[in-house]
């Protein structure tokens, strides 16, 4: 059984029995969980509500935070985005959860905002994404562009010399938002606009015959094409079968994906993706003491048929500096924990330390790995770490603003006019 088939049936057993586990005691710190254990995205998702809860478990073995005991409040939002903002309205003034780890796509994140900011809740977001975002109520530990994207089309651009881009997304806001920057840096670098080409499929799409054939048309030329991936969740099952059924080989046409992982990979038939590359900032295959303790944990806690990936590192990155922040503040209120986030520190998982700006964004190594054909990653690139930008440089109307929640008060600047402005179509 593929581990797709196998957390689709477990979501809702698993679902079931979270409810029967829980302490509800009101000496215990509650620890929202906002992950999608049905549809779609669970196949990515169900996989960091095991982290959290992985983690949660550790750190009660610690003896909790600040003498308290920690419980997880687990809920599903079933890949639905407008469930999410309920689920999130429920979190915290139901369960009256202290914090929330949750969300993947950016759809979701962007329905729960409105939500966090309201209450003024607490969210650490665990997943790369778009940028052109900055909130006092979020804490974004996943990518922006410029640890991501940028990084990975430089590598196509400079290693590789790929002279037309095929940027395929699933059609929500991080594939659109992401590609529309990579098209404005992709003409800025000299690459013409027939030389670009960009499509979008739902959720779930399954039919990729004519889009692949799209792309290989795109090279009858003879000029080296490359796909930057943003399609998300298990619609990347049959992307790949496609490519192997039209007989594409990374050699042919490399495809870069932001959104395959370790975890989607497991239980495929990857031997037709060999080749083919990731951009992430960690992969299971790092070499790192941080990491093998990482995987010993996981492994013993989920089973040892189970992978890390990059969004759980990003999890147990924001949780640790969640937890330090809470200590350091001796509360749980939002305020005060918010302001003890600003610098903290704490080792990542690849060798080196991640540090939380004021911009609510982490430095992080920008990783590309290249697909093996056990599923796992070898890493063939590596940077320094990279302090993400909230508002990405490639674009005129966000290269002017900052993030700065300590010093500005801001998380949207202009520097041309010196103001602080918010965008509700952000929301």
């Amino acid at each position: 059984m593929s581990q797709f088939l196998k957390t689709m049936l477990g979501a809702a057993a698993g679902s079931i029995l979270l409810g029967t586990t829980a302490i509800a005691a009101d000496d215990t710190i509650k620890v929202g969980v906002l992950h999608s254990l049905s549809g779609t995205m669970a196949i990515s998702e169900t996989t960091l509500k095991d982290t959290v809860l992985m983690l949660i478990e550790e750190q009660n073995k610690k003896g909790g935070v600040n003498g308290k005991m920690l419980e997880a409040v687990v809920v599903d939002p079933a890949s639905d985005w407008p469930l999410f903002a309920e689920k999130a309205r429920e979190l915290l003034t139901v369960s009256e959860v202290d914090v929330i780890f949750g969300c993947w796509t950016s759809v979701s994140r962007k329905s729960v905002l409105p939500v966090i900011e309201e209450l003024n809740g607490l969210l650490f977001y665990p997943v790369q994404y778009e940028g052109e975002e900055s909130s006092k109520n979020v804490f974004y530990t996943g990518a922006a562009p410029n640890q991501q994207a940028i990084p990975a089309t430089d590598y196509y651009l400079e290693e590789l010399g790929v002279e037309k881009f095929a940027l395929l997304g699933t059609d929500y806001v991080y594939p659109r938002t992401t590609n529309n920057i990579l098209e404005s840096y992709l003409k800025d670098k000299g690459i013409a606009a027939e030389d670009i080409f960009v499509n979008y499929t739902p959720f779930g799409h399954s039919d990729w015959s004519k889009i692949v054939a799209d792309v290989v048309a795109l090279g009858a030329d003879g000029k080296k094409v490359g796909v930057i991936s943003t399609i998300n969740g298990d619609a990347n099952i049959g992307f790949y079968k496609e490519l192997a059924a039209q007989g594409i080989s990374a050699e042919d046409i490399p495809v870069v994906a932001f959104s395959v992982g370790e975890e989607e990979l497991s239980g495929l038939d990857t031997s037709n993706l060999v080749g083919h590359l990731a951009a992430w900032n960690y992969f299971q295959s790092a070499e790192s003491e941080a990491n093998d303790a990482f995987i010993t944990a996981w492994k013993a806690f989920a089973g040892e048929e189970r992978v890390t990936n990059d969004p759980m590192e990003a999890t147990y990155i924001g949780f640790n500096m969640w937890v330090n922040a809470v200590e350091e503040a001796g509360t749980t209120d939002v305020d005060p924990v918010r302001e003890a986030m600003w610098g903290q520190e704490f080792p990542n998982l690849t060798g080196g330390t991640a540090v939380m700006g004021t911009n609510h964004h982490l430095s992080k190594p920008v990783l590309i790995g290249e697909i093996l054909e056990d599923g796992q990653f070898d890493i063939i690139s590596e940077t320094d770490p990279v302090p993400g930008d909230a508002w990405t440089d490639f674009l005129p109307e966000s290269a002017v603003l900052k993030s700065d929640w300590k010093e500005l008060e801001c998380g949207m600047y202009n520097t041309d006019t010196s103001t602080c402005v918010q965008l509700e179509s952000n929301y």
